[in-house]
């Protein structure tokens, strides 16, 4: 399928390319974006920004940089953002396309628009969220879902929840599995030994990364870790990577309850090579989120060479496939039992180790951005053929 314009115009919500703090969704567009733009010179790309952007997003000479505002952080600056001030920016640009990496969208633009939906978390566990976050959420993506003339999303998972939930057609939506960086490599011996001195007083460790949010589990696995301790003589820590930004009260209970809490060990949010280093030195990644679109840890962790334990539900079983140790995240015992198993059986990491790095050859970001650059293909092309159609029978008669 090819686009048959000579000159092609498309509008990017990029508001969540920010310097330094780049996360799930703020990956996703740096990787397929950075991509994307380097491989078709041809199309003008409107990057929308809510504050001044940092050099490195301006990726390419077709690639201009627009900013407005107000700094959308919140439920009701996202509607101001979204309804008044892209919709400006595209009245006046009139471009073919509007892509957003996010899912969100403004209702009350012609322009056709493709929302990256990434997963329906807020649907599902509502009081994960605060009030303002999840009255917003839950009130405009079924709008977005519609208004979209495609959706892309990130698993079979979350396209047929999407479908399901939101009453799309299936063939709107299509799959663009996420990648991995390349830099994600197993480390040496001993960098791994000078890396668990710096971050675990040179014990092995179980890793958690990720935002501290109530869906990503951190209150069972707390427990699941006491329980671990309390049934084996291992000497393995618990390292915590990432923010306390959700860090709730249910989650300060579970973690000052613990009896072995002096053996977990918090980093907070770590810069990409000591991301790597970190992950890279792990006796197992250890990612029981009870709700997750895709799980790019556990594709870090399989390239760096590290085995994975995770969960046996929502997207986590169709991206780790039989490469990782799956288990009930509800179970605590299920959790710390697989986690005994994966201390105190070295043949199982090794197998899991091989596994896991052929399953991680299947994500790549070049991937990612191929199967976009297809759904943006796709989106332009109906919508052409849809105007063609209307500009052939204006009056909606059949021929």
């Amino acid at each position: 399928m090819s686009i048959k314009k000579e000159s092609l115009k498309i509008v990017v919500n990029t508001r969540l390319l920010i310097h330094n703090k780049l996360e799930g969704i703020g990956w996703f567009s740096y990787e397929t974006l950075r991509r994307i733009t380097h491989s078709h010179p041809e199309v003008d790309f409107y990057f929308l920004f809510d504050r001044q952007p940092h050099a490195s997003f301006i990726f390419a000479p077709n690639v201009h940089p627009v900013v407005i505002g107000p700094p959308a952080r919140h439920p009701l600056l996202f509607i101001i953002w979204f309804e008044w001030s892209v919709w400006r920016v595209l009245k006046k640009i009139k471009p073919d396309l509007f892509l957003s990496p996010d899912g969100y969208l403004s209702l009350r633009t012609k322009t056709p628009s493709l929302a990256v939906i990434h997963d329906l978390n807020f649907e599902h566990f509502p009081e994960d969220l605060p009030l303002a976050p999840r009255l917003h959420y839950r009130w405009f993506f079924p709008r977005y879902a519609r208004k979209a003339k495609r959706i892309a999303t990130v698993s079979n998972f979350s396209k047929n929840d999407i479908v399901a939930l939101y009453g799309v057609d299936a063939d709107k939506v299509d799959v663009v599995y996420n990648g991995v960086n390349e830099k994600f490599t197993p480390l040496a011996a001993a960098d791994i030994e000078i890396t668990r001195l710096q971050y675990a007083d040179g014990s092995p460790y179980f890793l958690f990364v990720g935002s501290l949010h109530p869906r990503k589990n951190l209150a069972r696995l707390f427990a699941a870790y006491d329980l671990f301790c309390q049934n084996t003589d291992l000497s393995v820590k618990l390292v915590v990577v990432g923010e306390k930004k959700w860090w709730t009260e249910p989650i300060r209970e579970a973690f000052e309850g613990m009896k072995f809490k002096d053996e977990v060990i918090f980093c907070g949010r770590l810069d990409a090579e000591a991301l790597h280093r970190v992950i890279a030195s792990a006796l197992a990644l250890t990612y029981m989120s009870y709700f997750e679109g895709f799980g790019i840890p556990i594709l870090e962790a399989f390239r760096c060479g590290v085995p994975v334990i995770t969960s046996n539900v929502t997207s986590m079983p169709e991206v780790a496939a039989d490469a990782a140790l799956l288990a009930d995240p509800f179970d605590i015992e299920a959790i710390a039992r697989a986690m005994e198993s994966m201390a105190g059986n070295a043949d199982l990491r090794k197998e899991l180790i091989a596994k896991g790095l052929q399953r991680s050859a299947f994500f790549s970001w070049d991937g990612a951005a191929n199967r976009l650059w297809n759904c943006i293909k796709t989106a332009i092309n109906d919508t052409d053929e849809s105007t063609a159609n209307e500009n052939s029978n204006p009056r909606g008669r059949r021929s």
